[in-house]
C-alpha cells in the first residue's frame, strides 16, 4: 500500500473529482487532471428494451473481444446473431466503441459485454488501466465513492480480512454514490499518468436474483 506525504496528499485530493453531464462532450473532461470520474447521463429506455431482447435469445450472454470501431457491429452480429431487433442495442455498443477509440486515440479496444447474476467485483478497489468505460444497459450499475470520502489505507490488504461495511474504507452508507441504467462512466484508473493513488475507488453492487444486469466495459489493449 502507498503511503504519501501530506503535500502529496492535498495534490491526490484535488484530482479525486467528478464530472457530470448530460450531452457527450462531458467525457472529454476525462482528460482534466482534477476528475478521476466523468459520466455522461442519458435515457436509454430503447436500447434497454433491445437489450432485453438480446439476453432472452442469449441467456448466458458472454464476450470477451478486441475490436475496432469498423468491426464492432459485424462481431457482435457473430456472436449474438442479426435481428432487427437487436440494432439499437448494437448500435449503442458501436457508438460507444467509436467515442472511446476516439476520445484516446486508438485503433483497438478490449470489450467485455455479460449478463451478470452476482457481482464480479464485490469490494472497493481501484483498476490498474489507464481508464475504463462502463456502461449498464440493465439492473443496477457499478458503485462508487468519491476520493475525500474514502480511506484508501483500507483498499487490499489494508482492509485486513474486513468487508466493505466493517473495514472503515467509507464513513457511512450516505457516502456510496451510483451509476444509473444507462449512465456511461469514464474510470480513471491508477495506470493514467499522474494519476498514482488517485484510481477511481469503485465496486460491483449486489444484484437481486430476479434482476438480470447487462454490463459492457470497454478497454485499452
Amino acid at each position: 500500500m502507498n503511503t504519501f506525504t501530506k503535500h502529496e496528499y492535498d495534490m491526490i485530493s484535488d484530482r479525486g473529482h467528478s464530472q457530470v453531464g448530460t450531452d457527450v462532450s462531458i467525457l472529454s473532461d476525462i482528460y482534466h487532471s482534477k476528475n478521476n470520474i466523468v459520466i455522461w447521463k442519458r435515457n436509454i429506455e430503447k436500447i434497454s428494451n433491445s437489450a432485453l431482447k438480446v439476453l432472452n435469445r442469449n441467456p448466458n450472454l458472454e464476450i470477451s473481444r478486441i475490436v475496432s470501431s469498423e468491426n464492432i457491429k459485424s462481431t457482435l452480429i457473430d456472436e449474438i446473431g442479426d435481428d432487427i431487433n437487436f440494432n439499437k442495442f448494437f448500435e449503442d455498443i458501436s457508438l460507444l466503441v467509436d467515442i472511446f477509440c476516439t476520445l484516446f486515440q486508438l485503433n483497438k479496444v478490449g470489450i467485455r459485454l455479460a449478463c451478470i447474476d452476482k457481482a464480479m467485483c464485490p469490494r472497493f478497489h481501484v483498476d490498474n488501466v489507464p481508464c475504463r468505460l462502463v456502461t449498464t444497459y440493465c439492473g443496477i450499475a457499478t458503485e462508487w465513492l468519491s476520493h475525500n470520502d474514502a480511506d484508501r489505507s483500507k483498499l487490499g490488504t489494508g482492509n485486513q480480512g474486513k468487508s466493505d461495511e466493517e473495514s472503515g474504507i467509507y464513513r457511512s452508507k450516505e457516502q456510496i454514490k451510483y451509476l444509473c441504467k444507462g449512465d456511461v462512466g469514464l474510470l480513471k484508473g491508477e495506470s493514467w499518468e499522474g494519476n498514482e493513488g488517485a484510481g477511481l475507488i469503485h465496486r460491483s453492487p449486489n444484484i437481486e436474483k430476479h434482476e438480470p444486469r447487462i454490463l459492457l466495459t470497454i478497454d485499452f489493449v
